[in-house]
């Protein structure tokens, strides 16, 4: 008697772990667009709490210039980038808001906002950064 499997069995767990992977791979994909987008949205933030510091160290004016059809999120005060994130190219995410920059005075309060709103999609994960008259951010 010899040991083994009928190509039967082999051809029925072909088939099992076909379906298994079948199933598994639309939730995989959408685990990976979810944490894409929550890894942009973490360093958005930070570029906010980034812009309202510098703001406040240097008692003057810093601007959060976002440019949706690059997907580039850019802090800038007197002409000078003190930073730039390259949120497509990292995250591979796309970028909407309802106003192209935020400003935060010297006292590192929203200047000229009312109720910025910053969208980040990638597939069909979304997720919206609000920052308030105040200068305050939540996502």
């Amino acid at each position: 008697m010899r040991s083994g499997m009928t190509q039967l069995e082999l051809i029925v767990v072909l088939i099992i772990v076909g379906v298994l992977t079948a199933l598994a791979i639309p939730r995989l994909v959408h685990l990976r667009d979810a944490s894409s987008v929550r890894a942009a949205m973490t360093d958005i933030g930070s570029a906010f709490a980034t812009a309202r510091q510098v703001a406040v160290t240097r008692r003057t004016s810093v601007a959060v210039v976002f440019d949706t059809s690059a997907g580039t999120l850019r802090v800038s005060s007197a002409g000078e980038t003190i930073l730039r994130r390259s949120l497509r190219a990292g995250y591979s995410v796309s970028l909407g808001a309802n106003r192209d920059s935020a400003v935060y005075d010297a006292r590192g309060l929203g200047f000229g906002v009312t109720n910025l709103s910053l969208t980040v999609r990638r597939g069909t994960f979304v997720d919206t950064l609000t920052m308030s008259r105040l200068g305050r951010t939540a996502w």
